[in-house]
């Protein structure tokens, strides 16, 4: 069966930095090739991706991942009928239990009211739940119709024990998915079947060199010392490192597909929601970075270069260009080697492995010293990669059809 896979390899540079700390507050590395390397976890960038996402697409379009999933129901309760406010929150709590069989309590913590009083908070499930704009929608209806004009939660729990509208909140939870969750997944602890296995996979970023950690002294002084008054009025350290990353991500476009559903409208393709999930996944993927210790370092950089494929058969990563770690430049840097040993690295593999026939090919890059990948695929600019991506997938999987 011929499948539809894309590959996504980045290079990148980024200054002194801490995108991604430990626990300890120092930049998150690995050991690969014998050698220590900076690394950026995949929950880290998988997260900027997400907030790349707002800027890209429709508010419904979107998911919300939350414990607060209680609250976030009763806003859309309380949207549609404003007079169900003083119960929006015990409506929404019964018929997410219903949902998702999860449940949903009353934190322990407390919190202050404009009065200054003690209040409890609303009711929050154990574990983030991750519900789509639609679904969430979907489940305010549901509300409504179930606790009648007067929104008496009681009414709502009975309406709920019927096996054809438990069923119906079940279903409302398990159709339109958002185009987060389809690229990113859910895992719904109490109800696995309402699980959805992620489209994308993230590799952590690695720097294709060997990476040191440093260390930053730094100090600040208070406003209002006198002349004779010495010393800082703060002093602290912060650590960081500079790289050359590889990043690298896969997106299964079958699995994509089916969990985004098609086109809803009758005008639409039925490709079009997986073609807008790619172009959009494919245009923040590039675009976002982690901000982590960004005001400090303000290490605000873009890729320098991006290699796409479309594949049938598997998803291949490309790290193993980079397992000897790359040696700087006589004149200094890393980017010109990556790109040499990246070049030489990729026909090699796909010769060997036998893929490089029914595959199509697009190089995004910048500057001279990316050069050496100009003969892995077509060149194209950042707008014109989008496009012509998504339009491929949506011929692969019968667009029209």
């Amino acid at each position: 069966m011929t499948r539809t896979i894309l590959d996504i390899h980045i290079l990148q540079t980024v200054p002194p930095s801490n995108l991604n700390r430990d626990d300890t507050g120092t930049p998150k590395s690995a050991i690969f090739g014998g050698v220590r390397r900076a690394r950026v976890s995949s929950q880290a960038w998988k997260r900027a991706t997400r907030r790349a996402f707002q800027d890209l697409l429709p508010p419904a379009d979107l998911g919300v991942r939350t414990k607060k999933v209680a609250a976030a129901l009763a806003e859309r309760i309380v949207a549609r009928n404003t007079a169900l406010e003083p119960v929006a929150v015990q409506l929404a709590t019964e018929v997410l239990k219903a949902a998702t069989g999860s449940a949903i309590v009353e934190p322990k913590r407390k919190s202050k009211a404009a009065d200054g009083e003690e209040s409890s908070e609303a009711p929050e499930s154990s574990y983030l739940m991750f519900l789509s704009s639609r679904q969430l929608d979907a489940l305010a209806e549901l509300a409504m119709t179930g606790g009648g004009e007067d929104g008496d939660p009681k009414a709502l729990a009975k309406y709920l024990k019927d096996k054809e509208n438990k069923a119906r909140a079940r279903q409302a939870v398990d159709s339109q998915h958002s185009v987060d969750i389809a690229l990113f997944g859910r895992m719904v602890a109490d109800s696995a079947d309402l699980n959805v296995d992620a489209a994308t996979q993230v590799a952590h970023a690695l720097s294709v060199h060997k990476s040191d950690i440093e260390s930053d002294y730094y100090t600040a002084v208070d406003d209002r010392s006198r002349e004779d008054e010495s010393g800082a009025g703060m002093i602290g350290t912060i650590d960081f490192n500079s790289a050359t990353l590889y990043r690298y991500a896969a997106v299964d476009v079958d699995r994509l597909r089916h969990n985004l559903g098609d086109g809803l409208r009758d005008n639409e393709s039925p490709t079009t929601p997986v073609e807008k999930a790619v172009g959009a996944f494919l245009e923040a993927f590039i675009t976002s970075l982690p901000t982590g210790k960004i005001n400090t370092f303000g290490n605000h950089t873009l890729p320098s270069a991006v290699l796409v494929k479309v594949r049938d058969r598997w998803p291949v990563s490309f790290v193993g260009a980079f397992e000897e770690p790359v040696p700087k430049t006589s004149a200094g840097g890393y980017l010109r080697q990556s790109c040499r040993k990246l070049a030489e690295f990729v026909p090699e593999l796909e010769r060997q492995y036998g893929i490089t026939d029914q595959e199509q090919s697009w190089v995004f890059r910048v500057g001279e010293e990316t050069s050496a990948l100009g003969e892995l695929g077509t060149e194209v600019s950042l707008a014109t990669l989008v496009d012509e991506v998504s339009e491929a997938v949506g011929r692969r999987l019968g667009r029209g059809a």
